[in-house]
């Protein structure tokens, strides 16, 4: 089963190195990993996607919290959490006259932006939930993906109502 760990960690330099290497380690696999300064300049929240049954996971959330630098560690599939999540894919799509009106329409039933454009391509920016990116992938692909890049999900707990 897929999981999302939010790690909120110490602002110093080698403790992305120690939590990767704590994964590494051990044997599991990091699918998406993003990382960014929060509020306060001396903290960062790891986002870590990757997969276990809670045997796994609940290893992964123990071997964390013993690391020096780790604040706190959120498992968002817990059956407590609420949360949300967004990605963020820059896509590069082949273009010419005959497939143009129809990667304007993709676009706009996404919500997409066309960030760049050259003579034989767009490069298109979409963000949204894994489905939304998954979909719109599946429709650009037959006119001629030429590259992707993702940024890993963000995520983070939804306020209690």
């Amino acid at each position: 089963m897929r999981h999302i760990i939010s790690v909120m960690v110490d602002n110093k330099p080698g403790v992305l190195a120690r939590v990767s290497g704590l994964f590494s380690g051990r044997g599991f696999n990091i699918e998406s990993l993003s990382v960014n300064e929060t509020l306060d300049p001396t903290m960062s929240q790891m986002t870590i996607v990757t997969r276990g049954d809670d045997r796994i996971i609940e290893q992964i959330d123990k071997q964390l919290n013993k690391l020096i630098d780790v604040i706190k560690v959120i498992d968002f599939h817990s059956k407590e959490s609420n949360y949300i999540d967004r990605e963020l894919i820059l896509i590069k799509v082949s273009v010419d006259d005959k497939k143009r009106s129809e990667i304007l329409s993709i676009i706009d039933i996404f919500r997409a932006k066309v960030v760049d454009v050259s003579h034989s391509c767009y490069t298109v920016e979409i963000t949204g939930d894994e489905k939304k990116i998954s979909a719109a992938i599946n429709l650009f692909r037959p006119l001629g993906i030429k590259e992707i890049v993702r940024s890993g999900k963000a995520a983070m707990s939804r306020e209690s109502k």
